[in-house]
């Protein structure tokens, strides 16, 4: 018995085609049976080493590592979207090499998930064998032409056409609308058309033909167009596999995988070329005599050969044929006689693989289609030959298909993979065995993934056509994504503008004049100097979270301790006695905590609310913010009513330059060290005051009107302090999730989001959390990880969805940023004009969670400031503990000028 695999193909070879000089033994013929039989079969190891060597093949081409060259192409095809049931309208398709030497033209007609269903109109065209392997302008001009035939029997006039171009071809995509071709296979040898962009050559071909206005809108092979094309009642398909007279496959994929298109969001379908796979290593001890010697007789020797050879339709047959006159040359079959069909080449088609292999057919399909007198027993034989060749295609098949199934669980790490895969090609529609195999054999190679096959609609020519609607659906919603957060993207010359209003504002305020910005003074008239000692209690109320801290001030740092008491919201909106006996005992709890009952301690208080101060420890409050609404307090001195201490907000450390302060939290304000002379409301021409700005209300006098949108009025009109703090409202934590809720309300209403269906939760005020703003916007998270945020709050989103809502994120949060990077531009050019100075350094003590925790907020400021303030060198310093600390620190400064003082 010869070997079998590549090391026995030169003793073989010669008995294809000659004649035998005896007929073998009935032992020798069942050993030859067998030995034909065995050729073919896979055992499972060898199945998951095919497995494996291609999902190898497949993540170092993804990589983009080109040494050692990557066993299978992976090309993305700029399809980044699945259809989600809403496409409708009337679209052209050209298929090209989908079904072998014809071309196919189709008119389709959707109407939506919910919409009557119409059937394709469709006319094939046989393409000659001349134009197939004639010049490449002959090909297209020829397409152009059956174009142009088609449409002239139906009413159409000259409306502009939309035009899918179905070329299933291995091809190099750079846009959706690009496609350089490869190289040709499957029988077509067309000259000049390798290394050109296909795209092109057809437009260039229809605008010769000039019967009609055709936009060629996407270029798609036929496997894209089978995942695109399958029934959306069923579900949407993520994977497409097609086995025609070639076999490709391809799937959704994370863009930030794909290293040749530098993206970091979204998916994108890739096109896995695996007809070309070749892994000498996997698929050595698989190939045949078979394999090798169709392959040498085939238009392109050497190529597509180890994996499209082994499972196409176009071969299926030839194997069979060389596998049957092989074993009658033999004297195995037939008495030893042959036939014309036996010995021509490409004689032996899918189709009759299919009639062959069906054991209803019997001995009368094999006479007529073989042109040979069969006996049951050959008929039997040719039975298992055929069933032999397509159950090893159907193995193969599902050995690739798992590794891609195997990647997809993996990159979406879920145990347990759900996932339909739309199928295709005169494989599935001609073989019943096929498909039944392929499941069978994924089953076994992929068990962690519960897959779905699901036939594709109409070949893939309507997926081709949903492919156009889908990109012409992404282009509409882009425009208005675009129109809708335009409003957004402030240009320089409106921060330029800002900036200088808020330096006017800021004078107007110091002079006593009326102004938005209060610029109140805070009495605190020194920054720390890092002499500071002792122990100091300190308060923080500035939202829905009280801290009670004790600040340890040494020589060797500063030790804080503190704990956190929540303020229920019927405490922070019922009465003002209500709310700072609840703030009292808090302050009783702690020190019964710290072991503090008794001692006497400095206090600071941050009470970061509009206050008029009148001295350090005297300030009457103005109006409540952020939510409180406690009666009997504004017009108060909240000193008295806490029966403490009080010192300003005041953010600060120990450092000489830093004279600036910002909170970006739950609310906004700003404060900074000002010449005293320029402060009408406190006498004194010499040393400094530091300034509450109160910017949280700055444009309260309508002056923000040209940057206020929509969406912040409906934001504004929703709150319990309409027409105030309207700068506040724009940059701060607690309305940023408000404005993202409004917008993407908007834009659902618009059918841009969630398929136009109005979701609930988006009705409910405050769902949507500005912490969100973070999480969503973090360059950590995949998109699946955005998606699993968004879907914990109960949108039922897609990946679309999911890329829409960041950049809506995205826009508001650069936005709340930019504008809070213009008003600290405005401050510290005003102390650097103070000075006289031609270029000042000065550093920014800034806390609040927005500002710390939102991955891109702080660079986004630094970066404004920059642009608007080029002769100030600004520094940022983050505050740990900044509004607790910051007034322990003001309380030790107090402490030390007055020791001063009495000195």
């Amino acid at each position: 018995m010869d070997p079998i695999g590549p090391r026995g193909l030169q003793q073989r070879e010669g008995a294809l085609g000659c004649p035998q000089e005896g007929l073998p033994s009935p032992s020798e013929s069942s050993e030859l049976v067998q030995e034909c039989l065995q050729q073919f079969k896979v055992t499972e190891a060898q199945l998951r080493q095919i497995q494996a060597s291609l999902l190898g093949s497949m993540e170092q081409a993804l990589s983009g590592k080109a040494s050692p060259a990557p066993a299978v192409r992976m090309l993305p095809t700029y399809v980044g979207s699945i259809p989600h049931g809403t496409e409708q309208g009337d679209f052209l398709v050209l298929e090209l090499g989908a079904s072998g030497a014809s071309l196919r033209v189709l008119w389709v007609t959707l109407m939506g998930v919910e919409g009557h269903k119409t059937e394709p109109r469709s006319q094939e065209f046989v393409i000659p064998q001349e134009v197939m392997l004639g010049p490449g302008q002959q090909l297209f001009d020829f397409a152009a032409r059956c174009l142009s035939e088609f449409l002239d029997a139906l009413p159409v006039g000259k409306q502009g056409l939309q035009l899918g171009f179905s070329f299933s071809f291995p091809c190099h995509q750079t846009g959706l609308d690009k496609s350089t071709l490869i190289s040709w296979t499957k029988g077509f040898k067309c000259s000049g058309v390798e290394g050109q962009d296909v795209v092109q050559l057809l437009r260039d071909a229809i605008q010769r033909q000039g019967t009609y206005s055709i936009d060629v809108v996407a270029v798609v092979n036929d496997t894209v167009g089978t995942m695109m094309g399958c029934d959306l009642g069923v579900g949407p398909c993520e994977v497409g596999l097609v086995v025609d007279t070639g076999t490709n496959a391809c799937y959704m994929e994370e863009a930030r995988h794909v290293a040749v298109l530098g993206e970091d969001r979204g998916r994108v379908c890739i096109s896995v070329e695996w007809g070309s796979f070749s892994d000498d290593e996997a698929l050595g001890p698989v190939w045949t005599i078979f394999d090798r010697t169709l392959d040498q007789e085939s238009l392109n020797p050497g190529a597509q050969r180890w994996f499209e050879k082994m499972i196409g339709g176009l071969y299926l047959g030839e194997l069979v044929r060389l596998a049957l006159a092989d074993l009658a040359q033999r004297g195995v079959l037939f008495g030893g006689s042959t036939s014309p069909v036996l010995l021509s080449p490409g004689s032996i088609l899918l189709e009759h693989v299919a009639e062959m292999e069906n054991p209803s057919g019997g001995t009368a399909r094999v006479h007529a289609l073989l042109g040979l007198n069969p006996r049951t027993s050959d008929a039997e034989l040719v039975q298992q030959v055929c069933a032999a060749v397509s159950t090893r295609a159907a193995q193969l098949c599902a050995a690739a298909l798992a590794a891609i199934l195997s990647r997809l669980q993996h990159i979406r790490e879920q145990q347990k993979l759900q996932i339909a895969v739309a199928t295709g090609g005169r494989v599935f529609e001609q073989h019943p065995r096929f498909l039944a195999i392929l499941q069978e054999t994924v089953m076994l190679l992929a068990p962690e993934c519960d897959v779905s096959f699901i036939p594709s609609v109409d070949g893939g020519g309507q997926g081709v056509a949903m492919v156009t609607a889908v990109a012409a659906r992404l282009a509409a919603h882009r425009r208005l994504l675009e129109e809708t957060l335009a409003p957004f993207w402030l240009t320089r010359e409106q921060l330029v503008a800002l900036q200088r209003q808020m330096r006017e504002a800021m004078a107007k305020g110091l002079q006593g004049k009326t102004s938005s910005l209060r610029m109140l003074p805070t009495y605190v008239r020194a920054i720390p100097d890092g002499s500071e000692r002792g122990d100091f209690l300190a308060l923080d109320l500035g939202g829905t979270n009280f801290r009670v801290l004790l600040v340890r001030l040494a020589s060797g740092g500063v030790q804080i301790t503190n704990q956190i008491y929540s303020i229920p919201e019927y405490v922070a909106q019922g009465s003002g006695e209500q709310l700072f006996d609840h703030i009292v005992d808090c302050i009783v709890d702690f020190q019964q905590k710290q072991g503090l009952s008794g001692h006497s301690l400095p206090l600071g208080f941050t009470f970061s609310f509009p206050c008029r101060q009148l001295g350090l420890d005297q300030g009457i409050l103005l109006n409540w913010t952020k939510g409180f609404s406690a009666s009997d307090c504004e017009g108060q001195d909240v000193v008295y009513l806490l029966r403490e201490q009080l010192a300003a907000s005041f953010c600060v450390q120990a450092n000489p330059h830093c004279e600036v302060g910002l909170i970006v939290g739950t609310g906004t304000n700003a404060c900074y060290m000002e010449e005293l002379r320029n402060v009408a409301s406190v006498p004194g021409d010499s040393g400094h005051m530091c300034i509450n700005m109160e910017w949280g209300a700055f444009g309260d006098d309508g002056s923000l009107g040209m940057l206020s949108t929509y969406f912040d009025e409906r934001v504004d009109q929703a709150s319990i302090n309409p027409g105030r703090q309207r700068f506040e409202k724009m940059i701060s934590g607690m309305y940023l999730g408000e404005i993202v809720r409004h917008i993407l309300l908007h834009l659902t209403s618009r059918g841009v989001l969630f398929r136009g269906q109005q979701i609930q939760c988006l009705q409910t005020r405050d769902i949507f959390k500005t912490k969100f703003l973070s999480q969503i916007e973090s360059d950590s998270l995949a998109l699946r990880q955005v998606r699993a945020i968004l879907e914990d709050l109960g949108l039922p989103l897609t990946s679309d969805d999911a890329l829409m809502v960041l950049e809506v994120c995205q826009a508001v949060s650069r936005r709340a940023a930019q504008l809070c990077g213009a008003g600290v531009a405005a401050v510290v050019e005003k102390i650097r004009e103070n000075r006289g100075l031609e270029k000042l350094t000065v550093s920014v003590g800034v806390d609040g969670t927005l500002y710390k925790l939102h991955p891109h907020f702080s660079r986004l400021v630094e970066e404004t400031v920059q642009e608007l303030a080029p002769c100030c060198e600004v520094t940022f310093l983050q505050s740990k503990d900044g509004s607790g600390k910051g007034a322990a620190l003001v309380t030790a400064v107090a402490c030390r000028l007055a020791q001063m003082t009495r000195v």
